[in-house]
Parts: structure tokens; sequence; C-alpha cells
């Protein structure tokens, strides 16, 4: 797809993806805040480690990932483009939301987000020197030990709550921007859609960074 509206479809696409894929961990993150010592987060990290159909899904989403940031990149450059001579006798700020104009900037904070996480998480896991645990005879990473000990950093619980924040409004743009793009439009079902994004952006999020600031209080 090289046209816009070809480049369009396929972001809104990789959306859908990727809000999936929001829900999915998310789920599994929740389970750092179980009292168990961490037996269900270490099974649920090492199932997801060692499945060949996850594996396989998270090459797929590494790779959407990658492609969405691509195309939003090729998107915002073409639009501040078209808009040099436009924003002269129109006014930006009554025509679209703040998120929809600052697309490119959510983007990248949520982009050096995954790069920090997948450093102090996702690389450490795989290729770190992880600590051992035994459950019913059955040894696993310890994994829930090395992410409480990142969440023991003030720094990196704060990036993860700011960076939260610029996911919540990069999806209270994008969400419902996804529906429009493929067609999806109607007067009776665009205001439901909007109102389901606008919770989805707000409480998934918001989840998500609960999680560092609940496990660093409860080591302090």
């Amino acid at each position: 797809m090289t046209s816009t509206i070809g480049r369009k479809v396929l972001m809104a696409l990789t959306g859908f993806f990727l809000i999936l894929f929001l829900v999915v961990h998310l789920i599994g993150n929740l389970q750092l805040l179980k009292s168990d010592g961490g037996q269900d987060f270490n099974k649920y990290a090492h199932f997801m480690g060692v499945n060949p159909l996850i594996q396989t899904i998270s090459i797929v989403n590494f790779s959407l990932i990658l492609l969405h940031i691509v195309i939003s990149v090729v998107l915002t450059a073409r639009n501040r483009s078209a808009r040099q001579i436009g924003y002269a006798y129109n006014k930006p700020s009554e025509n679209s939301t703040w998120a929809s104009r600052n697309m490119g900037i959510l983007g990248t904070i949520i982009l050096i987000f995954l790069v920090i996480h997948l450093k102090a998480l996702w690389y450490r896991s795989k290729f770190g020197d992880i600590p051992m645990i035994s459950y019913g005879g059955d040894e696993f990473k310890d994994l829930y030990r090395i992410t409480y000990e990142a969440f023991n950093q003030p720094w990196l619980v704060a990036l993860y709550v700011v960076s939260m924040m610029g996911l919540a409004f990069h999806l209270s743009h994008g969400f419902q921007s996804a529906f429009q793009t493929i067609g999806w439009k109607h007067p009776k079902y665009s205001p439901v859609i909007k109102n389901v994004g606008l919770a989805f952006s707000i409480l998934v999020p918001a989840a998500f960074a609960a999680i560092p600031l609940i496990v660093y209080f409860k080591q302090h």
C-alpha cells in the first residue's frame, strides 16, 4: 500500500492488533499484584516465553510495532508538509484535538519508553543472568523478582507513569480514528465507539501505570 489512504488503513489495522496486545499484556502484568510470591506471574512468563504459538505472535507483534512506527513517521511528515500553508489561514486548535495534532510527539514518548522497557525487562529476561525459583519441583526464571527490582527505582516508575499518560492521549485519538479509517463511521454507532475508545484510553493506561506504583510503594 503506497498511497496515503493505504498507509492509513494499514496504520489502523496495526493499531487494532496493538490494542488487543495491550489488553493481553495487561492481564499478564496484573498478576504481579497477587500475594503469591510471584508464582502465577513466573508461570505465566514462562509459558509466554516457551510456547511456539506465543513466540510467533510476539515476532508478528514486534514487526507490527515497527511497521506502525514507520507508517506514523511517514504520515506525520506528509501531514506537516501539507499543513504548512493551510495553518496560515486556519486555526488548528478549533478543528482538531490536541492529541490528534501531537500524535508524532506522543508516539515518540511511547517509542522511548518501549526501548527502555525492553532493555530493562525483556532483554534481561532473554539474555541476562536470571535467578531461578522452584514450584512443585519445576524450575522457572524468577522474572517476578527482577521486575520488582526494576520497579524499586523511582526514575523508572516515573517514566512508566509519564509514558502511560502519553499512551492515554495517543489512544484517545487513535482508537476512534482507526474505526473511521476503515469506514466504520455511522451517526448511530460513532458516539458509542468514541465513548468506548475514551474509556479504553483512560482505564488501560491507568492500570498499566498503577502496577509499578503499587509495586514501588509495597517495597517502601
